[in-house]
């Protein structure tokens, strides 16, 4: 693994070297704030070696920024009259964690609905629904989701029925914990207008029975029809979510987050952009946030939007664009090459046709836009990477694709050859794949996004899913390593809890949290890889390795205070770390009671 260790860090180092040398200036004006007193890893390869990351005592910082960092004497010198000094008691500080990939205003909403979150029964997740019922005004929907059948001792999906024995005056709409199916009960699907008539739509699936009944479950853009007449919730329940999905982060150590809310709405997503700067205006906002924009929006609205707020403001802005090419492995509605080992029948939902799918990319690409797909299963990665390959041979030009090199690279290669566009594309969660298409992602130089906290869900039944041979390159971090492909790492809140050390637990041992069970251990990567992937890598992958992922001096100030030091705790205890400080710009946005 030392190979892919210093392969991954020295993609990263460009980004960080000419900060490194700012450390030497000779005169630097006071600090605004210095933290002292703590075990600093900078996140900074040492170049001569490339296996071992600077450390430091103290930190300064002035306008929001890492001004210097070094031993405590050496800091404290520039300590002005007005410097704020804060003790860190020795503990372990990192560069704030950089979710790659989350949900911000579906967690706030999950934690204000029915949290169904861990729910160990169908009993357990009737009395749930229950509880809300009680408290609920006549006619009134009832919303929420997080279930999940596969920890239930019975593994079957609920019903209408199962819902409609708690109520049937409340239309019900409750959205499994990877969102990719709902269940519905009787008032909601009539209300919905799906009756036995109903066609399943494109991309989707209405279950039923063996007489044609609607189940109440609604696969993919089946759920649309309900979600549909839904009535909106007003702005100030709006903000509301979106205020505890921050305070969520901040508790979670995110500093920055790459954002997808309301991913089935365009014009709620957007809404919640809008709130996201009121909520910056008055200054408030506690991380870093960059928006993603629908992939389906036409492309001059996305224009439109993109324009609509600065890109150069490091609080806010709208980034790539996203689309889903289909669903997930524990709703089976992941599309496969291949159907599913343990349903052979279904071989998942594909959400685009190829050709429709490759010429909007071409456009939004040749726009300017970058783009992300959500691509689960060996299909769905195998129709991104043909977007993107034509997308790329568009862009670049057939002589120029496969040359494996970054803008950086190509210009110190050659004077003779422009730099290669810096498209950046990205496929989201990348769960199954195969050794082509990882050669593919290298080719392509295409980002692997992915969420290592899945697998602690996951691995109790995606080898029956998938079948050992395919089960073997799925989740495949070291494989994506060795070939020299950029990870980033997130949480995908709220499918997962917000917290990164789930992430890097998972991404070190592979092994559920109890530790009793392995998935293909071979895939696992190192510490400092894990937190490369949360740092630097989630950093290039939105565009901003210039002021994120390291503590260098003119890097913002964002980072995190830990109880320990995960770099050399035994991995088992990585699970119960927990942040006591998180810091943004210099700015202490949580502190542990």
């Amino acid at each position: 693994m030392k190979l892919a260790t210093t392969v991954f860090l020295a993609m990263i180092a460009s980004a960080t070297t000419a900060t490194v040398k700012a450390q030497n200036l000779p005169s630097q004006p006071m600090a605004d704030v210095i933290f002292r007193n703590a075990n600093i890893y900078t996140g900074v390869v040492d170049t001569s070696s490339f296996h071992a990351i600077q450390r430091a005592e103290a930190m300064a910082v002035r306008d929001g920024r890492v001004e210097a960092v070094g031993r405590n004497d050496e800091i404290l010198k520039l300590k002005g009259p007005s410097t704020e000094v804060t003790n860190l008691g020795g503990h372990f500080a990192m560069p704030g964690f950089n979710d790659a990939h989350m949900h911000l205003a579906n967690a706030g909403f999950q934690r204000l609905t029915v949290d169904l979150i861990g729910v160990k029964s169908l009993t357990e997740f009737r009395d749930r629904i229950r509880a809300r019922v009680q408290n609920a005004g006549p006619d009134e929907w009832i919303v929420g989701g997080g279930w999940d059948q596969t920890l239930w001792p019975v593994k079957e999906l609920p019903s209408r029925w199962d819902i409609d024995e708690v109520t049937t005056d409340h239309p019900v709409f409750l959205e499994r914990v990877d969102g990719h199916i709902a269940v519905a009960n009787t008032r909601a699907l009539q209300l919905a207008s799906i009756t036995v008539a109903s066609r399943d739509p494109a991309g989707g699936k209405i279950d039923r029975d063996t007489t044609g009944q609607a189940t109440g479950i609604l696969r993919e853009t089946a759920r649309l029809a309900v979600t549909a007449v839904i009535p909106k919730p007003n702005h100030d329940k709006r903000r509301q979510a979106i205020e505890t999905g921050l305070q969520e982060l901040a508790r979670g150590g995110i500093t920055s987050a790459q954002d997808n809310s309301d991913s089935g709405d365009s014009k709620l997503s957007w809404d919640d952009f809008q709130i996201l700067e009121e909520i910056e205006r008055e200054g408030k906002l506690t991380a870093r946030i960059t928006e993603w924009l629908p992939f389906n929006d036409p492309l001059p609205t996305l224009q439109e939007h993109r324009s609509a707020h600065p890109q150069s403001d490091n609080l806010l802005h709208t980034g790539m664009i996203k689309a889903y090419m289909d669903g997930s492995l524990g709703s089976r509605t992941a599309a496969l090459l291949e159907p599913y080992a343990d349903d052979p029948t279904n071989s998942g939902l594909p959400q685009y046709e190829q050709d429709v799918l490759t010429s909007m990319t071409k456009e939004r690409v040749n726009a300017g836009f970058q783009i992300g797909f959500h691509a689960i299963g060996d299909k769905g990665v195998q129709m991104a990477l043909d977007a993107f390959a034509a997308a790329t041979m568009d862009s670049v030009g057939t002589d120029r694709v496969g040359t494996g090199l970054r803008p950086v690279q190509a210009e110190r290669s050659s004077a003779k050859l422009a730099p290669v566009p810096d498209l950046r594309l990205r496929i989201e969660h990348a769960q199954v794949t195969n050794p082509q298409q990882v050669a593919k992602f290298k080719q392509f130089m295409v980002i692997a996004s992915m969420q290592p906290n899945h697998l602690l869900t996951d691995m109790n039944w995606a080898e029956a899913r998938l079948g050992p041979k395919r089960a073997a390159h799925s989740y495949a971090w070291a494989e994506f390593l060795k070939k020299g492909v950029l990870l980033a790492f997130g949480t995908d809140y709220p499918v997962e809890p917000v917290t990164p050390f789930r992430g890097l637990y998972a991404a070190v041992t592979r092994k559920s949290e109890d530790g009793k069970k392995e998935y293909y251990p071979e895939q696992k990567l190192n510490m400092e890889q894990a937190i490369a992937a949360y740092t630097t890598g989630s950093a290039f992958a939105e565009f901003t390795e210039k002021d994120k992922g390291t503590l260098t001096p003119g890097m913002l100030a964002d980072f995190v205070v830990l109880d320990m030091d995960i770099t050399s705790v035994p991995p088992e205890k990585i699970l119960a770390t927990k942040v006591l400080r998180t810091v943004v710009g210099g700015q202490t946005v949580y502190e542990a009671k």
